[in-house]
Order: C-alpha cells, then sequence, then structure tokens
C-alpha cells in the first residue's frame, strides 16, 4: 500500500501507546482512522489529542474478545467511512506471572485478548477486505516474544508466537488478493502495558503473587524507559507501504535472535534423509517460495 490518502485504517487498542502512535502517523498521511479501545476515558482523551492531525478520526468502544463486538465494529467502520484498506489487530495486555502459577482463567484472559483479539479481526475485517477488490494490509501486533522466550510472562509468549504463525501463514494466503500482511514485533515501549490489571474481566478473576506486586512497582520506571510510540509507528509505516513481513522496531534485539536461530539450526541431526521423504519436503518448500514471491512482490 504505497498511497494511504483518503483510506481507512482500523486500529485496535487505539487509544494509547502503540496504537495511539499509528493513530497519529496514518491520520497524518491523511487516512481516515478508527481507533478501538476497551476504555472511554482514554478514546475520549486519544480523540482529543488526534484533533490537531488533519485526518477525519472515530471511535469505538471495543473489547477484541468479543466476536459479537468485533464484528459491530467492522459494521460500524464501514458506516461510517466506506471501505477498509488497513487493519491493526494491535491490542494487548500482559500477566506478568510466573506461568507455571496461572491458572484456566488467566490463560483465558491473556489468550482471550492477545491471540483472540487478533483472530476477530482477521475473520471480521479480511472477508470485506477482499469484497472490494482494492488491496490492502494487515498488521498483527506481535513483541519481540513472538521471536524469543525467556523466564516471565510465559502465556503473553505463547500468545505472540501463535500471532507470528498466524501472520506468516495469512500473508500467503491473502497474497493472491492483493493484501499484504506484516507482524509487528516492538520490544519495550513507553506505553500502559504494565495496568493491564485494571481492565481484567470480572468474569475471569485472578490472585496476583507477593513476588508479581513486587515487580509491578517498578513497571511505570521501566516502560518509562522504552521507546517513544511514535518511532515505533514510523516504522510501522514504512513496512505497511514497502510490504515488510517483519517490523522489527528495536535493533537491540538483534543479537539475542541471531543466538537463538544459530541454537536452533545446531540442534538439526547431521544425517541422510529417505528420498521418497526428502522429495516431499521439496515440493512442500517450492511452494512455499512460490507463495512467498508472490506475497513479497505486493507494492
Amino acid at each position: 500500500m504505497q498511497e494511504l490518502k483518503d483510506k481507512t485504517a482500523f486500529i485496535t487498542g487505539g487509544a494509547n501507546g502503540i496504537g495511539l502512535g499509528m493513530a497519529q502517523r496514518f491520520a497524518e498521511a491523511g487516512m481516515n482512522v478508527v481507533i478501538a479501545d476497551i476504555r472511554g476515558d482514554h478514546l475520549e482523551r486519544a480523540m482529543a489529542d488526534l484533533g490537531a492531525t488533519g485526518g477525519r478520526l472515530h471511535a469505538i468502544q471495543l473489547d477484541v474478545s468479543d466476536r459479537a463486538g468485533m464484528a459491530a465494529a467492522a459494521a460500524e467502520t464501514e458506516r461510517v467511512f466506506g471501505k477498509v484498506h488497513l487493519v491493526c489487530n494491535n491490542a494487548g495486555i500482559n500477566l506478568f506471572k510466573a506461568m507455571d502459577e496461572c491458572d484456566y482463567n488467566d490463560w483465558d484472559w491473556v489468550m482471550g485478548v492477545n491471540l483472540g483479539g487478533v483472530i476477530n479481526g482477521v475473520v471480521e475485517f479480511t472477508p470485506r477486505i477482499k469484497a472490494h477488490g482494492e488491496g490492502g494490509h494487515i498488521v498483527n501486533t506481535g513483541s519481540m516474544a513472538s521471536i524469543v522466550s525467556g523466564p516471565g510472562a510465559g502465556i503473553y509468549t505463547a500468545a505472540k508466537f501463535a500471532v507470528r504463525g498466524l501472520s506468516e501463514c495469512l500473508r500467503y494466503a491473502l497474497a493472491p488478493h492483493k493484501i499484504g500482511v506484516s507482524v509487528l514485533c516492538p520490544g519495550l515501549v513507553k506505553s500502559f502495558i504494565y495496568d493491564s490489571d485494571s481492565i481484567r474481566p470480572a468474569s475471569l478473576p485472578g490472585e496476583s503473587t507477593a513476588a508479581q506486586r513486587a515487580f509491578m512497582e517498578h513497571l511505570p520506571a521501566v516502560h518509562e524507559a522504552g521507546m517513544d510510540p511514535l518511532e515505533v509507528a514510523d516504522a510501522v509505516l514504512k513496512g505497511v507501504r514497502n510490504n515488510e513481513l517483519y517490523i522489527f522496531p528495536h535493533p537491540e534485539h538483534k543479537d539475542e535472535v541471531r543466538a537463538d536461530m544459530e541454537e536452533m539450526l545446531a540442534a538439526f541431526p547431521d544425517k541422510p534423509v529417505p528420498p521418497e521423504r526428502l522429495a516431499i519436503e521439496q515440493a512442500r518448500q517450492r511452494g512455499k517460495a512460490e507463495a512467498k514471491k508472490l506475497a513479497d512482490s505486493l507494492k
């Protein structure tokens, strides 16, 4: 998508952090922008902040884990601005709790927002973009936790790994329809994701541990050192225009990713493969290469 002017972008988690940064940059590019967020007061503040950007703006209060709500938001976006060309499934929460101490409510909450929210956005908006036949782009917000893992935030990492896999496969599926797909993988960003517990639904209650509460006290200062959301949004804007599969705004993670990939490669056995099995895999790989060629050719 080289030309963004007068096209419509829909952004979940659009009232804060990366979502608000994307909304500002898209509006500055002349797009119609719909920001969806679960917090009505944050939406009001975001709309006031975005008022001077020049884009046409609309706000929708939305819990992205609610399928009916996502369907209604998609319909409302089309009623207000018409065709949608750019969808950013960005809303996310975190749970800073040891994975082995999490219960079903913890899993359902984090997966419902971080993975389910992306799935709901894909299911509702993809047919609409395909229907108008003009192409478009989908940006799914993963994380560096989509690529690397560690001892903390295990459910978050599981969801973000899934978002990466979903996005890679979706890119191949949508290329024949002139729809690009990117997975955004930011590191530390100046945002309020550490305050996720404040919007945890009453239907999925959870108990925090003493260690979790102690860790949480340090998070505001940690996130204050994060990348400015507008810098992340600049990378997204470039990624959409250049049809980039991976959008990595944070260079400090490159060596960690390289080390993890090298560890994976070193784990493969060095032994011959039976010819019949090799032939099947080579045929699959050729199909993937052709799909990738088509997906990467979109501009």
